[in-house]
């Protein structure tokens, strides 16, 4: 098609003549369309040269991508603030809350194991940040086990709190025999054995005195176990008080009780004796806290002994 010519009259000539206005115009809009399509070519240009033959769909899904990698950044980074929150709740709790009523500590194995195998972050093989997106996913698994747990401590010490005003009466804290009718024949600590001949430590005290006295529970608890035997500690009753302590009565001539029964302070568990590997008639007696034996000496009250402490309890 012929590009139209625009016609003016002129009044001095009295003729029509071209518009010459006109065909200027027209040249700077085939200048100015020109330009643009210059311009078209360098950005095309550009981008060609920076990514590629990339369609503009794939242009689209690449700038996503690297929004949702920011994205995944920043969750990680707030998943780690939230990991240090909870790695300050668990040292309190297991260096303060939990000693606090005897509870043992909760290893740090336990409090980071993982939820399932490897093979639970396979789903994010093959994809786009595929990485980063199983990453965030174990840390969000390992920071929802940490949680679990510590969730499930403190309700472990809620439990224990609540049975505070027992631990008074739990804790072992009077002699095991009447303090007037026996001697310690053996403190706690290392010594000579008596019949091994041999250095050893020795994890409680010896209580020597006639055999058949009475021996008593030193503390509310459960009886942990009995055991009748011929040869080391001979006759013993291990009993369970909660709140971490646990005492062992051993060479006992008789056992009184029975494994679950419940005992109260002062209660008679069995009779003094020679049992096992002794030289004579006593008590070896032991207080064990959260594992580990400890000095019974300082547990003894030597001001009350269990038939007092008994008559007290039952009718004070």
């Amino acid at each position: 098609m012929s590009r139209q010519i625009r016609y003016i009259y002129n009044e001095q000539t009295r003729a029509f003549e071209v518009d010459r206005l006109s065909a200027r115009a027209t040249g700077y809009k085939t200048g100015a369309v020109l330009l643009g399509g210059i311009i078209c070519f360098l950005i095309f240009f550009f981008v060609f040269v920076q990514h590629g033959n990339a369609s503009p769909k794939e242009l689209l899904l690449q700038h996503n991508n690297r929004i949702l990698a920011e994205q995944i950044g920043m969750l990680e980074g707030r998943i780690e603030a939230q990991d240090a929150v909870l790695l300050d709740l668990s040292l309190r709790d297991n260096l303060v809350y939990r000693p606090v009523f005897g509870m043992e500590e909760i290893p740090a194995e336990e409090r980071g194991a993982g939820l399932g195998g490897p093979e639970r972050y396979d789903v994010f093989l093959g994809l786009d940040n595929g990485e980063l997106m199983s990453r965030a996913a174990r840390q969000v698994d390992q920071l929802t086990r940490k949680a679990y747990v510590q969730t499930l401590s403190f309700d472990e010490v809620r439990i224990y709190s609540s049975r505070a005003g027992d631990m008074a009466s739990c804790i072992p804290s009077i002699y095991p025999v009447n303090p007037k009718t026996v001697t310690i024949s053996s403190p706690f600590g290392t010594r000579l054995h008596p019949v091994r001949q041999t250095i050893i430590f020795h994890e409680g005290i010896d209580l020597a005195g006639p055999a058949g006295q009475p021996v008593y529970a030193t503390g509310d608890g459960v009886v942990e176990s009995t055991q009748i035997n011929f040869s080391g500690y001979g006759n013993v009753i291990v009993i369970d008080h909660g709140f971490g302590y646990k005492t062992r009565y051993a060479h006992l001539k008789e056992i009184k009780v029975t494994a679950g029964q419940v005992v109260i302070r002062g209660d008679k568990i069995g009779t003094l004796g020679n049992s096992g590997l002794s030289t004579g008639p006593h008590l070896h007696y032991e207080v064990i806290y959260r594992g580990t034996q400890i000095n019974p000496w300082n547990y003894l009250n030597p001001d009350i002994s269990p038939e007092e402490y008994n008559k007290q309890a039952r009718h004070g």
